[in-house]
């Protein structure tokens, strides 16, 4: 009962952005999908162009919808993370629904009806808004339907662009198997998605069936949810019209949960600074969010910087060499400053269960290519597609039977019940001690090094330099065994990430 009170104590903030979200998104495609299948109905290359582009939109997965509207907009110039890829994305997403509702809804209207208005001379103009539209009004309204239900659904995905929402419970909970969290965001937003349908279902029965009573209930529920939303984003701007709050990012799994926190608990005590957190980040978003100064600070990975963002194949033998040249490509690129290494590495690993491996005399990557022929690899959803894993195939000759991508909450799970036989572990994290794994050498170095680095933002580096003073203090604090248990606390235990960092800093004091 403690876990479920502390979660519903997020609700209000999450519900009440979840709403935003999916409100302004149904409006604005509603105001731009009407029109446009009223002008479909008219104009029949128009209606080719509409129908066929809103289709394709239906075929990209709403992540990667979403997800494209992040480097679309900072090209762009404008806000790359947050409310505004959020709202674009869910717009063209919902559009749809409404916009088939419309034509068809015009299209179905009683030729005789429309014939009968011709003759008393009413002009198309006429026709259209005393004819037309209210007899498709409810076949318009039933496609609003659908999209307020798919808008309620995809709008859990803009966590990962910067956007609160009720995904914030479910993308932690599955990143820290905290299934409290993930329970209470889907039943959230499955509730929310019923609330909203039964008051646009009033609508369209009210105008089905001539329902004024039916017509009034939904129209009255929904306008005190748009007023509500309204009084909140005032709000949100009165109570943003001081000083902005430094910004701590986080990408989607835990180490980078429990790191954000410890900075974000640390600048709180060390500074006078409000601090935010930015959870659930994409990785890529991260860096291009810390770039253009919508997030102030975050922690990555030197592998990931120099393989991903540098795009080095080549592996120096020298991980300070690493380092050094990290330093001046993001320092002359991007204007990020790397403020000082954590203390640990945290590498993309391979690792198998610890019988299976003795079974088989496994210990390092190259015993790997003698049995790999017969096996099964899993990795997280980008691991297929980054450098390390061409590296590992060039530098040892393995080819797997299959490589199977995966949620990373899912990975040790899946190698634990034999679902596969070696994962792309993480070096630190807690379970791999917990699933009893075993990490295999990697003895050819295909593997760069991994060490964990505070970044800070070119804004955050040239006006707040106490703040990055304060980030200093941090270099070196935490090694691999500290942070290893720290994710182990989470992810085996369902410590809360924030308790996890609060007692660190306890101790570290």
């Amino acid at each position: 009962m403690d876990e479920i009170a502390q979660q519903l104590e997020k609700m209000p903030d999450l519900l009440s952005a979840h709403l935003s979200l999916t409100l302004v998104a149904l409006l604005v495609s509603t105001l731009v999908s009407v029109p446009l299948g009223i002008a479909s109905t008219r104009i029949p290359w128009l209606e080719r162009v509409a129908v066929g582009t809103a289709s394709v939109i239906q075929t990209v997965p709403g992540l990667a919808m979403l997800a494209m509207m992040v480097p679309l907009l900072a090209a762009l110039g404008a806000s790359g993370i947050g409310y505004l890829p959020a709202i674009i994305g869910l717009t063209l997403y919902c559009m749809f629904p409404i916009l088939m509702g419309t034509i068809t809804g015009i299209r179905e209207v009683d030729p005789a009806m429309i014939e009968a208005a011709r003759g008393v001379g009413m002009t198309p103009g006429q026709r259209l808004k005393m004819v037309e539209l209210p007899l498709a009004l409810p076949v318009i309204v039933s496609g609003l339907r659908t999209s307020t239900i798919w808008c309620v659904g995809m709008a859990t995905l803009s966590t990962p662009v910067g956007a609160p929402s009720l995904g914030n419970y479910i993308f932690a909970g599955l990143q820290t198997r905290n299934y409290t969290a993930l329970l209470v965001g889907c039943v959230a937003a499955a509730v929310l998605a019923q609330v909203l349908d039964l008051l646009v279902r009033s609508v369209e029965v009210g105008l089905r069936e001539r329902s004024k009573g039916r017509l009034r209930f939904g129209a009255v529920g929904i306008g005190g949810l748009y007023l509500f939303a309204i009084v909140l984003g005032l709000s949100a701007v009165v109570e943003a019209g001081g000083a902005s709050p430094v910004r701590v990012g986080a990408k989607a799994f835990t180490e980078s949960y429990v790191l954000s926190e410890i900075i974000a608990q640390h600048l709180g005590a060390e500074t006078s600074r409000e601090v935010e957190t930015v959870q659930s980040l994409g990785s890529t978003v991260a860096f291009d969010a810390l770039a253009n100064g919508e997030i102030d600070v975050y922690v990555d990975y030197s592998g990931t910087i120099w393989a991903t963002i540098m795009g080095r194949e080549e592996v120096p033998e020298d991980r300070s060499a690493v380092m050094i040249e990290m330093r001046r490509y993001l320092d002359e690129e991007f204007g990020v400053v790397v403020v000082a290494p954590l203390g640990f590495e945290n590498a993309y690993c391979l690792a198998m269960r610890q019988e299976a491996a003795e079974e088989l005399e496994v210990t390092r990557i190259s015993d790997l290519s003698l049995v790999a022929s017969t096996m099964s690899i899993g990795g997280d959803f980008e691991f297929f597609d980054r450098q390390e894993w061409e590296s590992i195939e060039e530098s040892y000759g393995v080819e797997f039977d299959e490589e199977r991508a995966m949620d990373p909450s899912l990975m040790y799970e899946a190698v634990e019940t034999g679902a596969v036989d070696v994962i792309s572990a993480y070096s630190t994290d807690g379970r791999i001690d917990a699933y009893d794994l075993v990490v295999l050498e990697d003895d050819r170095r295909a593997i760069p090094p991994y060490d964990a680095i505070i970044l800070v933002s070119p804004r955050l580096s040239r006006e707040e330099p106490e703040v990055v003073d304060a980030l200093r203090l941090l270099e070196g604090s935490i090694d691999a065994d500290t942070m290893r248990a720290m994710n182990r606390a989470v992810d085996a235990d369902s410590r809360d990430p924030a308790d996890v960092a609060r007692e660190h800093l306890a101790r570290s004091e």
